[in-house]
């Protein structure tokens, strides 16, 4: 068995998992910014009237 072959396939393996674990932070990092963007937007809009469209008024 060859060490030094060896050697590099385990940190081959470990640095995959380490770029694989960074890309997921920084997508969950994202979600999180885009979370807080549509709350402040949703915070900002004013609520509908409370009775509009729950009555239709047809006259014939």
């Amino acid at each position: 068995m060859d060490i030094a072959a060896l050697s590099i396939a385990m940190n081959q393996s470990q640095l995959m998992q380490n770029v694989s674990l960074a890309v997921a932070d920084m997508a969950m990092e994202q979600q999180q910014v885009q979370t807080q963007q549509m709350i402040e937007t949703m915070q900002s809009v004013d609520a509908p009237h409370p009775t509009l469209g729950k009555a239709i008024d047809i006259s014939i």
